[in-house]
């Protein structure tokens, strides 16, 4: 990424820092113009309160520092109806305490960046998602939007199934709305939400709400390749991940030599580590140790692109940098974590560990009495070793007919 002002002043310097690293912006001019006027501009960033948040909420969080350093109102809406919604994600039981979860780890999150989050607001998706004016308007919406359209715009988000549930249709929908009842100007997500805001910008204006514009970040590859994902525990590394953790996932993370294409760990430098030293320092720069020779330093992705493609910077080298400096990055949140008893607290609640698996209780086969060394109610052993009792021809040489009928003599 290039040198950013981290200090802007001029509604042009604010809005270069606000759309800086960004894949797309639709509705630039709506920024523009806000900025020219002298206002504050105000935009959400919403996320389901599912899976546990990951090292890949550093690419949402990286940016939404940007935001603030650029003097923007952001609001965080923790979307647990959403995530009610997203079909076998988030049990209805447990949203709230996901939610809540969510807001301690952004919240440190952006602490560990180290930007201000006075102009940071959490906002709780059920707090008017339930009241009657939303869902009236909703009606409006779903007057307005077809089965196809809705589902298409969710396709790339909403979990697909082959008999999807109705709720896969209205959490687009809902998305959609959310714009209008939390009064911002812009809304910020990942590229793979773009159908949705496309929706979004079609449809708003048709029930008479202003049109808002949307910026969107890359996704970035998980650590075996394809996205990120919180429910494939080997693609992603928790934020409560220790060093010895991270450390072994990105030993095993895909990283083809000379290849840059889908490569998580590179991936990982772009989106997050050059991102925050530049927002840190206002010039991004990596460093890679080497057992031989000068450290490499980095300003810029493309000079790690092509030194990877020439294999100068190599995954044995570049595997051992990313650890260290993602360990660094996390150490403040984990230290955060363990100083706060009511987040440990409602961690536990709202993942609460699996049951364990119940012991197979292994049942006594009984195998009769004729079973060798089977024990006799009515045997009694004495001091010579012989044996009395009723059964007690049995125990010595057993039943004499039956022994005879097993017997297989050739008569002479």
């Amino acid at each position: 990424m290039p040198s950013v002002n981290i200090n802007p002043q001029t509604p042009q310097e604010k809005f270069d820092l606000i759309v800086s690293d960004l894949q797309e912006v639709l509705g630039a001019d709506i920024i523009k113009a806000k900025l020219e006027k002298g206002e504050t501009v105000s935009l959400y960033w919403g996320t389901a309160t599912t899976g546990r948040p990951h090292c890949g909420y550093l690419v949402p969080a990286t940016q939404i520092a940007s935001f603030l350093r650029a003097g923007c109102r952001v609001k965080v809406l923790l979307a647990d109806i959403h995530g009610f919604l997203d079909n076998l994600k988030a049990p209805i039981e447990l949203v709230k305490f996901r939610a809540e979860y969510y807001r301690h780890c952004i919240t440190s999150l952006l602490k560990a960046v180290g930007v201000s989050i006075e102009k940071l607001e959490f906002v709780l998706g059920s707090s008017y998602q339930l009241t009657p004016e939303f869902n009236m308007d909703m009606y409006r919406l779903h007057s307005i939007v077809s089965a196809h359209d809705a589902k298409r715009a969710g396709a790339e988000v909403v979990k697909q199934t082959d008999s999807a549930p109705l709720s896969a249709l209205i959490y687009p929908i809902m998305q959609c709305l959310d714009e209008q009842y939390l009064d911002v100007d812009a809304q910020f997500g990942g590229v793979d939400q773009r159908k949705i805001f496309a929706l979004a910008k079609e449809v708003l204006p048709k029930v008479g709400f202003r049109e808002r514009a949307h910026l969107m970040n890359s996704m970035v590859p998980g650590l075996t390749g394809g996205k990120m994902s919180a429910s494939d525990p080997d693609s992603k590394i928790d934020l409560l991940d220790g060093p010895e953790i991270v450390k072994k996932k990105l030993k095993k993370a895909v990283a083809a030599p000379k290849i840059v294409e889908e490569n998580g760990v590179l991936s990982f430098v772009e989106f997050v580590l050059l991102p925050i030293s530049a927002l840190q320092t206002g010039e991004p720069r990596f460093v890679v140790e080497r057992r031989e020779g000068e450290p490499l330093v980095y300003n810029s992705i493309a000079q790690m692109h092509s030194d990877y493609r020439e294999d100068i910077l190599s995954p044995q080298i570049l595997k051992p940098a990313v650890t260290e400096a993602l360990n660094k990055l996390l150490q403040p949140i984990q230290a955060d974590f363990q100083a706060n008893e009511e987040w440990q607290k409602v961690e536990k609640l709202a993942y609460p560990p699996p049951p364990a698996p119940e012991k197979k209780v292994k049942v006594k086969k009984d195998k009769g009495s004729k079973f060798p060394g089977a024990a006799k109610k009515d045997v009694v052993a004495q001091p010579d070793g012989h044996v009395e009792g009723s059964d007690s021809a049995e125990v010595n040489v057993g039943k004499a007919e039956e022994g005879l009928k097993n017997l297989d003599v050739e008569e002479k």
